[in-house]
C-alpha cells in the first residue's frame, strides 16, 4: 500500500473555535437581545432554509456572547459600525476564513435588516436604526487551501485503506460523494428504499427520490440523484455490515441511538481520517469538484451534461468556475505548438 505521509505545507492551521454558546451562557445575554433574536429566526423560517436557519441561530449566539463579553451589553440599537469592524477583526485573528466571517457577517446583517425593517415601525426605541452592517468593505478573500482534485488513483487509495480499516460506512460515504457529487447534506437524505428500486436494462445508474439542493425556503430546489452501480454496491454493503433497519442510509449510533447521520459528520471524517490517508488538507466540498472533473477530464462527458444532471446547475458558469479543477496542460502545450 502507498506510504501515507502528511505534507505539512499543504496543511493550514485550523482556526480556532468559536466557545459553543451554552445555556448558562445563554442566560447572562439580555433577554431583549435574546427574544429579538427568536422573534426574527421564527419569522425567517418560511424564507430561509432549515439549516440556514440553524447557521444563523449560532452565528447570532456567537455574536451577541461577544457583545456581552467584549461590549458590556450594548443595546442593539446603540451598536455602531466601528463596534461591528471589532467582531469581524475578532473573527479575522481566530483564524476564520472569509467564508466563515461572511457567513457571521450575513447572519448579523439579515437581522439587522429586520429590526431596522419591521421592528422600528412599532417600537419607537429603534425609529432611527439604521443596519450597522451596511456600507462595510467587502470581506477580503483568502485561500483556505489550495483546491486540488481527488484523483481516481486516490480515490482507490481512500477505498482500499477504509475497507481494511472495516470502516465501511466511510467507505461507502466516499464512494458515494466521489461518483454522484452530492453535497455534505444531500448525502444524509439518501433513503434504504433506493437499493430495492429495479435497475433499468442497459443502464448502469437509477435516478433516487427526489433530494433537497440548495435553494431558499423549507422546500428549497429538489432534484434526484444519478446513483451510480459503484455507489449502489457500496450502499448495499453497509446496509449488510450494520445489522440493522433504517429508513436512511447514512446512520450513525450514539450512546445506543441509531439516527440519521448530520452534515457536520462528514467535516470530521474528513479532516480527521482522510486528510491522513491523503496526506493533504481533505474537505467534503472537494469530492463534488473531483466527481465533476473526473467526469469531464477522464470519462469526457460533455461539459453541459454533467452541468445539468450530476452538478445539479441551472447554468454552466457555475459549473466551470467552482468544480472544474481540469488543468487542461495538454491543450496549454498546444498553444505556442
Amino acid at each position: 500500500m502507498t506510504e501515507k505521509v502528511i505534507n505539512k505545507n499543504m496543511l493550514r492551521e485550523r482556526a480556532l473555535k468559536l466557545p459553543k454558546v451554552s445555556d448558562e451562557m445563554l442566560k447572562q445575554i439580555p433577554e431583549e437581545h435574546l427574544l429579538l433574536m427568536k422573534e426574527y429566526l421564527e419569522i425567517s423560517s418560511g424564507s430561509l432554509s432549515s439549516q440556514t436557519v440553524d447557521q444563523y441561530r449560532s452565528a447570532l449566539g456567537q455574536f451577541f456572547w461577544w457583545v456581552h463579553v467584549a461590549l458590556n451589553d450594548k443595546s442593539i440599537e446603540k451598536i455602531s459600525k466601528r463596534d461591528f469592524m471589532r467582531y469581524l477583526s475578532y473573527l479575522s485573528n481566530r483564524g476564520m476564513s472569509s467564508s466563515g466571517q461572511a457567513l457571521k457577517k450575513a447572519a448579523v446583517s439579515s437581522f439587522s435588516n429586520y429590526i431596522e425593517n419591521v421592528v422600528a415601525d412599532d417600537d419607537e426605541k429603534f425609529k432611527t436604526f439604521r443596519n450597522f452592517t451596511r456600507g462595510l468593505p467587502s470581506i477580503p478573500k483568502n485561500v483556505v487551501y489550495n483546491k486540488v482534485k481527488i484523483t481516481k488513483d486516490e480515490y482507490d487509495l481512500l477505498i482500499s485503506t477504509l475497507l481494511e480499516d472495516e470502516n465501511y460506512l466511510g467507505a461507502t460515504w466516499v464512494a458515494t460523494a466521489f461518483n454522484i457529487g452530492a453535497r455534505r447534506s444531500e448525502i444524509p437524505q439518501l433513503k434504504s428504499e433506493i437499493l430495492s428500486y429495479p435497475l433499468p436494462e442497459g443502464q448502469n445508474y437509477i435516478m433516487s427520490h427526489m433530494v433537497r439542493l440548495k435553494g431558499r425556503g423549507e422546500d428549497g430546489k429538489q432534484e434526484p440523484y444519478m446513483v451510480n452501480t459503484d455507489a449502489l454496491e457500496f450502499m448495499k454493503m453497509w446496509i449488510e455490515k450494520r445489522g440493522y433497519e433504517h429508513s436512511h442510509i447514512f446512520t450513525v449510533k450514539y450512546g445506543g441511538e441509531i439516527r440519521k447521520m448530520s452534515p457536520s459528520w462528514a467535516d470530521d471524517f474528513c479532516a480527521n481520517v482522510l486528510t491522513d490517508i491523503l496526506g493533504r488538507r481533505i474537505n467534503p466540498h472537494l469530492f463534488k469538484a473531483s466527481c465533476i472533473t473526473y467526469l469531464l477530464e477522464i470519462k469526457k462527458v460533455k461539459l453541459e451534461i454533467v452541468s445539468k444532471y450530476i452538478a445539479h446547475h441551472n447554468d454552466v458558469s457555475t459549473t466551470i468556475k467552482h468544480y472544474d479543477l481540469r488543468d487542461f496542460e495538454e491543450e496549454k502545450n498546444q498553444i505556442f505548438g
